[in-house]
Formats: structure tokens, C-alpha cells, sequence
């Protein structure tokens, strides 16, 4: 028997490895696909500044591909030293689903990886391209699967229990992969990767005009990535609407804890946008709320009622000034993006994209925000869970490995130096690497890697990966290329 102390550093030492990790996944699903764009772009039209961005922006997933590899194969470890018990338990459901993202998604990545980085000029340039769409595919089977395996953890489904306490497949492995809250759960999150690297193409394509750098490179990439915000922020906020009533459906004290709601509410709920949490006092302290508009949110009825932590055993409740807040922190970045792509709509409107510089303020400020956003979303998930790991069937007290608080301390030190510096240095790579312009010096593609694609026009059929060659120093159309750089 774990006791409370090494339970609860066990606990902290998994959030914060999975909460470094996914900031490189996040990173990569949305970056894999933005590539796959940047290279149909660039093999349909054949404008070199396509190329340009391609080859800026693979250097970046190549090096945050490798981070994210490197801490989750380190994280996965800590199902066998900290959480055996959950292992042994939930290990004939989980295990297989774990089994199928490595041998479908991390091989197919894995395989093509390897294609999309080194062979532009070794193969040709429709193989080329279907490597990079098979790295973007399969970022996203990878999503597929582990968010299977946290949505089934959250909402199970599916399964049978043996005498032993141990559970197994039953009536039929379909409903445990897409378990009731599964479809919800990769849609807001898949959004959110895209948000979160298209924020971050915005802020760097905002920290070069800021700069006085507007090249075509830049101003395309900046242009692209406030299409995503205006476009996809608005999606993902309905997303997270529909999200949210799953939650209630299934997790309804997840929900009262993300509204902070201790007492029940017959004729409708407030929603409370700030307040202090207690626990002890089971009440909200110095709450704002607006009358009833929770009720209305929640159950589209501004007098239906809603349970209160109250209603729930203390034992059964999670840690609400942590939900609360980690809640609010992801909904107010999440209007904030939307607010930006607005923003940027009105810039084009006014013809001003490129050169309205408290926009580009904005987009900097905003760059690391889907970073920011995704990790509260996923403390909102995950400690709106407690005290389950497997929700309302196992404790997260009964799935820890036997453990002394003097040996979890000890690891969980070791991680956070370690991580801090050597993914510290990473991340300054990174940044190193976005600090320069795309285009430029030895971001550029050769003079024979940016030989254009001419599609052929005759007849309205362009097709997709046109070889022919153009003159030297001209577009298909015949008009000069830009040189500005």
C-alpha cells in the first residue's frame, strides 16, 4: 500500500512528464499537416516561397518530432515503476490499444520519416510528397489511438470485470476504442493541435514583419496561419461546447467542479467566471456569476436544475480550485483566438495584414497560447477525473506501484532537472531556429530544388504533381518571380 505522500509526488511526477510531452505531440500533429499543405502548394502552383516554408518549417518538426519521441518513450516507463497496479488491472484493455498505436502509426511515421527529411533530391517528387502526407496521417493515428485509450480511463466502456479485479475485452472491442466520450475527445483535441501550431506559425510570421521582414515567405505564412485562427477557433469553441455536455452526461462532477458549483441549483445555475475555491468550506469565495447562464449553457434551459458538489460523497470529489481555474484558463486563450482571427479578418478587409503592427503584437503575444491552452485542458481532463483513474471503477489511491516517498522524490527530482536541461536546450533550438527568416542563407532551397513545377493549364486539367520544367527565372504564367527576400 502506497501511502499519501508517495501517492501524491507519484501523481506529480506523471502530470509533469505528461505535460511536457504533449507539448511536442501537440506540435507535431498540427505542424505534420501544415507540411503536407506547404508541399501540394508548392508541387500544384510551383512558387518557390512554398519550398521555402517547407524546408523552414521541417527543420522544426524534425527537431519536435525527436522531443516528443524521447520524453513519451520515458513516460511510458512509469506505468511499470509508479502505476503497476493500474497496469496490472487495466492492462488487457489498455495494453492492446497502446500495442496498435505503435505498430500502425509510430512504425508508418517512423518509416516515412526518414523520406520527408532527406529525400527531396533523392526521390521523386510525388513519392516525396506521399512520405510527408504519411507522416501527417499517421501523427494523427497516433491521436487516435492514446486518446482511445484516455477516453475509455475516462468514460468505460465495453468491458468485463474478472473475480480478480482485473478487466478484459467483452461484448466487443468497437466499444471500447470508441467509448462515449472517444469521437468528442479527438475532435477537440485534434482542433487544438492545429490551433496551437497555427498560433505559432502566426507568432512567428508576426515577430518577422514586426521586424520589417516582409518577404513573400513571411507574409504567406503569416497569411495562412489567421486563416486557421479565423476559421478554426470558432469550430473548436462549438467543439468544446459539445465536448462539455458529453462531460456532463457521463462525468457530471467533473462538470459541477469546472463550474465550481458546491451547491445544487432546482431553478437554474450561475455561471460563476471567477471565484476562490474551498474545498474544506465546500463553498466558492468572492464569486462573480451571471444568473442561470450555466443552466442555459449546460442544459439550453436558463431554469433547469444542476447538482451541486454537495450532492457528492468528499471522497468522490477532485480537487476543484485546480479544475476551476485550469478551466478558465482554456476558455478565456480559446476566445482569445478567436478574437485574433476576427482580427485579422478585419486586417484584410482594410487591406492592413501586413502591416498593422499592433495585429502582429497580438499574434506574438498569442504565439505560445494554444501551448498554454492544451495543457490546461488536459488538467482540466485529467484532475477533473480524480480520485479515478479508471472513472467511477478504480482509484487512483488502489493503482500505484507499493512505493516509498523518499524513492518517488528522488526520480521526481532527477526528471525535473534533467528535463529542464536538456529539453531546455531543445526549446532554445527551436526558438534559434524560428529567429531566422524563412528564405534566407541556408534556409532556402538549391537553385535546382527550386526549379518550378509548370502545370499544365490547357484545357482547365492541372495536373497534381506537373514535372515540366519552366524557363530559368520564370513563373509558369511568365511573370518574374519575386526576389525580394
Amino acid at each position: 500500500m502506497t501511502d499519501d505522500l508517495a501517492l501524491s509526488l507519484a501523481r506529480a511526477q506523471f502530470a509533469f512528464t505528461v505535460s511536457f510531452h504533449f507539448i511536442f505531440p501537440a506540435l507535431s500533429i498540427g505542424l505534420a499537416s501544415y507540411l503536407a499543405v506547404l508541399e501540394g502548394l508548392w508541387l500544384k502552383t510551383g512558387k518557390p516561397h512554398y519550398l521555402d516554408l517547407f524546408r523552414y518549417w521541417v527543420k522544426i518538426f524534425a527537431v519536435a518530432f525527436a522531443m516528443g519521441v524521447v520524453s513519451g518513450i520515458v513516460m511510458s516507463y512509469q506505468f511499470g515503476t509508479n502505476w503497476s497496479v493500474f497496469s496490472d488491472k487495466a492492462g488487457g484493455v489498455i495494453g492492446p490499444l497502446m500495442a496498435y498505436e505503435v505498430l500502425t502509426a509510430f512504425f508508418l511515421e517512423a518509416g516515412f520519416l526518414g523520406v520527408m527529411l532527406f529525400g527531396m533530391k533523392r526521390v521523386g517528387r510525388g513519392l516525396h510528397f506521399t512520405a510527408t502526407l504519411m507522416v501527417a496521417v499517421g501523427t494523427f493515428i497516433s491521436a487516435f489511438w492514446i486518446l482511445s485509450v484516455n477516453s475509455w480511463m475516462q468514460t468505460p466502456a465495453g468491458y468485463e470485470i474478472l473475480s480478480d479485479g482485473r478487466f478484459v475485452p467483452g461484448e466487443s472491442w468497437l466499444a471500447i476504442v470508441f467509448n462515449p466520450s472517444f469521437p468528442y475527445r479527438l475532435v477537440h483535441t485534434v482542433l487544438a493541435a492545429y490551433l496551437t501550431t497555427a498560433f505559432l506559425v502566426g507568432g512567428v510570421g508576426g515577430w518577422h514583419l514586426l521586424r520589417g521582414n516582409k518577404t513573400q515567405q513571411v507574409r504567406t505564412m503569416f497569411s495562412m496561419a489567421m486563416w486557421m485562427a479565423a476559421l478554426v477557433a470558432p469550430i473548436q469553441i462549438f467543439a468544446g461546447d459539445a465536448h462539455g455536455l458529453n462531460t456532463l452526461e457521463h462525468q457530471p462532477v467533473k462538470v459541477m467542479a469546472m463550474e465550481g458549483h458546491y451547491d445544487s441549483h432546482p431553478d437554474g445555475a450561475p455561471l460563476y467566471l471567477f471565484g476562490i475555491p474551498d474545498d474544506d468550506a465546500q463553498r466558492l469565495d468572492y464569486a462573480v456569476g451571471i444568473p442561470k447562464l450555466s443552466s442555459l449553457i449546460l442544459k439550453h434551459d436558463m431554469n433547469a436544475p444542476l447538482d451541486g458538489l454537495k450532492s457528492v460523497p468528499r471522497e468522490d470529489q477532485p480537487p476543484v480550485f485546480i479544475v476551476f481555474w485550469a478551466f478558465r484558463i482554456m476558455v478565456a486563450i480559446g476566445f482569445a483566438m478567436m478574437g485574433l482571427g476576427l482580427w485579422s479578418l478585419v486586417a484584410r478587409w482594410r487591406g492592413r495584414l501586413y502591416d498593422w503592427r499592433a495585429l502582429h503584437r497580438m499574434a506574438v503575444l498569442l504565439g505560445p497560447a494554444g501551448f498554454v491552452a492544451v495543457i490546461a485542458g488536459w488538467v482540466t481532463t485529467e484532475v477533473g477525473r480524480q480520485p479515478w483513474t479508471v472513472h467511477g471503477l478504480l482509484r487512483t489511491a488502489d493503482s500505484a506501484s507499493p512505493l516509498d516517498a523518499p524513492a518517488v522524490a528522488a526520480s521526481l527530482t532527477a526528471f525535473v532537472l534533467v528535463y529542464f536541461a536538456v529539453f531546455g536546450v531543445g526549446v532554445w533550438y527551436l526558438l534559434k531556429l524560428m529567429g531566422h527568416s524563412p528564405g534566407s542563407g541556408g534556409d532556402g532551397p538549391s537553385a535546382e530544388a527550386c526549379e518550378e513545377i509548370a502545370p499544365i493549364r490547357s484545357a482547365g486539367i492541372t495536373p497534381a504533381l506537373g514535372m515540366a520544367e519552366t524557363r530559368a527565372g520564370r513563373s509558369p504564367h511568365g511573370d518574374e518571380r519575386e526576389t525580394e527576400q
